[in-house]
């Protein structure tokens, strides 16, 4: 499988890192409008996963430069997937560019809108098909998300309300400045910030038995990585704070092997960098009143999704 990733940014570069060292495919290329040394320069060294060594496989790594998806040379180079990953080509007709210049399939690193299938590996990957030329896997928050509220489903779901206590990103600022979304224009490194998410968009989209009954929202906090899911959610009938333990640590032993991982560890945020599940449940942290359970789970926002995007392209390979 020939691999193409079109934007360098956080997630572009650690799956450049990533898919150098992964036998079963072969990074052909990767296209971004920044310069070249800058981009070498971002690849070597990361603030968060410390320096890169390089790979054997890097010298045959082809890099462009080319703001216009349909001039990209996919049909030369025989791509047959593209990680899409700037963010701004994540419509279908955005995504669907690199089919027009050659690609075969094109795989986003977002939530794409409604007329892009949704599919969360571990969740509903069934529904990807050899015919499937284009489809999201959905965000970081998502695929934590949606393992948890299907599992906790179970016992049944009258509400919940989820907060993402965030890493800040690329969107906001490092000094206060100027912002469509005012809040995302605060010093990122100096405030806990609220922001407004879709994730509830998703969820509805995934969890139609849901619909309604979500409500989310991600608190930015002033670290450089990773992320701890805070649920609380109004469940239909009682129980007690082990059986709900004993369910996530069963799924993550079982079907879930890989992507959910249960704990009992004392964690902090730092502890689960470079982790690669979509959600680690911490058991130390459950609790309930009445129906009322405080649920709570660690992601690496960037180890444990480019993992997933890595799981699909293997997955992908079998399919087609």
């Amino acid at each position: 499988m020939r691999i193409a990733i079109n934007g360098m940014g956080r997630i572009g570069r650690l799956l450049y890192r990533r898919l150098l060292e992964l036998a079963e495919v072969e990074l052909v290329a990767v296209n971004d409008i920044m310069d070249s040394d800058n981009l070498r320069y971002l690849l070597k060294y990361d603030s968060v996963y410390g320096a890169f060594g390089g790979s054997e496989a890097e010298k045959n790594v082809r890099f462009l430069q080319c703001g216009n998806p349909l001039e990209l040379p996919w049909k030369e180079l025989k791509i047959d997937v593209v990680l899409e990953c700037t963010g701004v080509f994540a419509s279908r007709e955005g995504a669907e560019l690199h089919l027009r210049a050659g690609a075969s399939k094109v795989m986003l690193s977002s939530t794409g809108p409604a007329d892009i299938p949704l599919l969360i590996y571990g969740f509903n990957q069934h529904q990807l098909t050899a015919d499937t030329t284009v489809f999201s896997p959905g965000g970081c928050m998502t695929n934590c998300s949606v393992h948890i509220l299907y599992i906790l489903n179970a016992i049944g779901i009258d509400s919940a309300q989820l907060n993402i206590l965030h890493s800040y990103t690329s969107r906001q600022s490092l000094v206060d400045g100027p912002h469509n979304h005012l809040r995302r224009g605060r010093a990122a490194a100096e405030s806990i910030i609220p922001v407004e998410v879709d994730l509830f968009q998703s969820l509805n989209r995934l969890l139609p038995v849901l619909n309604g009954r979500i409500a989310t929202l991600s608190t930015r906090v002033p670290v450089a990585n990773g992320a701890m899911a805070d649920f609380t959610v109004q469940l239909k009938d009682e129980v007690s704070v082990a059986q709900v333990n004993q369910m996530f640590k069963t799924a993550a032993e079982k079907e879930y092997d890989g992507v959910l991982e249960y704990t009992t560890d004392p964690l902090v945020s730092l502890d689960i960098k470079g982790n690669t599940h979509s959600c680690i449940v911490d058991g130390t942290l459950t609790s309930l009143v009445g129906r009322q359970l405080k649920l709570i789970a660690w992601f690496d926002n960037e180890y444990g999704y480019t993992s997933r995007m890595i799981d699909w392209l293997l997955y992908w390979k079998t399919v087609s």
